[in-house]
């Protein structure tokens, strides 16, 4: 058995005194797809900025395939970090820069490849979200969703061995985020990625999660962790339930 390629353990998260969530225990394991879910406010988006780096917790830790990365050195941190790519809920592109530049920053800054070698890459990046053939052209003039995309080509930039998604589907049309689950999808088999997910979208919960946590806002802790379905199959705390059931009670409602 190998080690799980993150594991959270113990973890409370906080803004001063004000406890957002806390004891929180999990792993995702290496080809994961794995949701971070739970109502607004509950703290799913915080807990994706402890997992790459840019909060420290109140307490706890967490590991990337048994490195302890809050207890490490900077160097050490900066080396676990290097495995890992974001897709940032707005896409979080440079506006002045064309997709092409985007995609090639992290390239510019953290590789010694040339101009030439960066610029296959590049095109090989966009090929892969389906925007070969759009480099040349700005954020201001995609969709909603070639923007995310993008995003998603210059978190790739890199080959992380891990891929965070901050609520990839926000602000698209459900043909569109179809089309990201399924992208999401191919990428995990074709690459190998695991993937962590945040999101409340319930079409992308059951289309694409193996594996997931869910937190309350209520608690302030995690109430389940695994595989969505077997949470909507088998688990039965109310409020998960009526998370997951959302979309029957919408069919239904006059």
């Amino acid at each position: 058995m190998t080690e799980p390629d993150i594991t959270v353990r113990d973890l409370t998260m906080a803004y001063g005194d004000v406890v957002i969530q806390r004891d929180l225990t999990f792993t995702v394991n290496q080809g994961d797809i794995f949701i971070i879910m739970g109502g607004s406010g509950c703290g799913k988006s915080t807990l994706l900025r402890h997992m790459i780096g840019l909060k420290e917790p109140a307490h706890g830790d967490i590991h990337f395939s048994g490195e302890s990365f809050w207890q490490a050195d900077d160097e050490t941190r900066v080396r676990l970090m290097r495995r890992c790519g974001v897709l940032f809920q707005s896409g979080a592109l440079w506006s002045s820069m064309s997709l092409a530049e985007n995609v090639g920053l992290p390239l510019h800054e953290y590789t010694e490849l040339n101009d030439k070698q960066i610029q296959e890459v590049v095109s090989f990046k966009l090929a892969l979200v389906g925007l070969a053939g759009f480099g040349d052209y700005y954020p201001s003039e995609l969709s909603g969703g070639m923007q995310k995309r993008a995003g998603l080509a210059r978190a790739m930039a890199l080959d992380p061995d891990i891929l965070f998604f901050d609520e990839p589907s926000a602000g698209l049309d459900p043909i569109s985020s179809r089309h990201l689950d399924d992208l999401i999808l191919e990428l995990r088999d074709s690459l190998g990625a695991t993937i962590v997910v945040v999101t409340h979208e319930l079409a992308s919960i059951f289309a694409i999660g193996n594996n997931s946590v869910f937190l309350d806002a209520d608690t302030k802790t995690m109430l389940a962790s695994g595989p969505p379905h077997a949470m909507l199959a088998d688990c039965g705390i109310p409020v998960i339930q009526q998370f997951l059931r959302r979309g029957e009670v919408a069919s239904v409602a006059p």
